[in-house]
């Protein structure tokens, strides 16, 4: 590997300078093992092994107590978690890193066990028949509740609410999470979204409640500050069931978020083969470094070389690592270095402790010569 290489460059999210252009992807890790499901001292030790990322965008943080669908998966709605969260951004920032929150709401991948009995919100009352990791193991998923208007209003509130909490941790910006078959992806999809009203229907309608968290939103921060996920060729997993409508309303979604001057477009490459699904895209980046004309971020797959590539190609400014930043704490050192890299361990992926977390080696440091 050459040392020139572009994923090592610095790069300026407007009045942010990241140090380089490897990203530490969101993962869920499930280690908010307490009573207030609140970020500890092992979050910050974890975190702040990675500050060497040129952006750190955390696990995804539910923005209410109706918004969890996982055991021990830290919140950014209490003070108590707002002051967990605290010790994450002093840590990081310690190290001179820098760090997003991503804010979360699960919707109908969730379970009435996370809500006193109650059929989780949703935009329909469609059951994504998917499982839910719930305190008793993985469990089937039930026929969701479908959201009121007034219970839309009142979600918009608590994403704007988390954004504050979030600033008030002292993060340097928020992504919203609308990807993945949750919440607002919910809203996006067809299947998921059958409602009748002004958010569902056609294309705009369904990508209505996404504009609305993100109008609320820049309320609280500038829109420097806010990334946004998204996962157009989605399909098969997480609930979600693609049409023909799926990538036209991406298309539309994108092109309309040129109007905002936002941190970054966070896409990822399918996480399934679409190849044979003719409606479909299977080159993400490639599909929308062209319509969209901010910072485009990409995850999916990438290793160091493929990483370097599609920057090169002009196709993202920015790729984001996931499951090589869980166990190469000095994913960038690394890369700088050509060095091997560790191997991750799935069996601790979702447990309790430091174990397979805070645990992993890193590189001891290159002699100084004379």
């Amino acid at each position: 590997m050459k040392e020139n290489q572009p994923l090592l460059e610095s790069y300026k999210l407007e009045d942010l300078t990241l140090n380089n252009r490897v990203v530490m992807a969101p993962m869920t890790r499930n280690r908010a093992n307490n009573a207030e499901n609140t970020p500890t001292d092992l979050h910050a030790e974890y975190y702040k092994q990675r500050s060497g990322a040129g952006l750190i965008i955390t696990e995804g943080s539910q923005i209410s107590e109706r918004a969890v669908g996982y055991i021990n998966t830290p919140g950014i709605y209490t003070d108590a978690q707002t002051e967990g969260w605290k010790k994450v951004t002093t840590a990081v920032h310690e190290e001179g890193g820098k760090i997003f929150i991503q804010l979360w709401h699960c919707g109908r991948m969730s379970h009435p066990k996370f809500h006193d009995g109650d059929k989780p919100l949703a935009p329909s009352p469609v059951n994504p028949n998917e499982k839910s990791y719930t305190p008793d193991g993985f469990e089937d998923t039930v026929e969701p509740k479908a959201m009121t208007l007034v219970e839309i209003k009142e979600t918009i509130q608590e994403f704007k609410k988390a954004a504050q909490n979030a600033k008030d941790a002292g993060f340097d910006g928020v992504e919203i999470h609308s990807s993945n078959g949750y919440l607002i992806h919910q809203f996006f999809n067809k299947n998921s979204n059958t409602r009748t009203d002004d958010y569902g229907g056609s294309i705009q309608n369904r990508a209505r409640f996404f504009f609305e968290v993100i109008d609320a939103i820049n309320e609280v921060w500038d829109e420097t500050r806010i990334g946004v996920r998204l996962n157009p060729s989605l399909h098969g997993t997480f609930g979600i069931t693609a049409t023909e409508e799926t990538i036209p309303t991406f298309d539309y979604i994108v092109e309309k978020l040129n109007a905002y001057n936002l941190a970054y477009l966070h896409l990822s490459e399918p996480f399934t083969d679409v190849s044979e699904v003719d409606f479909l895209v299977s080159e993400i980046a490639k599909h929308y470094r062209p319509i969209y004309k901010g910072t485009l971020m990409i995850n999916g797959g990438f290793d160091q070389e493929k990483g370097n590539k599609v920057i090169n190609e002009g196709h993202a400014d920015l790729v984001a690592y996931a499951k090589l930043y869980i166990s190469n704490p000095d994913l960038p050192e690394r890369f700088k270095r050509n060095a091997e890299l560790n191997e991750w361990n799935e069996d601790t992926f979702y447990t309790p402790g430091a174990k397979g977390y805070t645990d992993y080696p890193v590189l001891e440091e290159e002699p100084v010569s004379e």
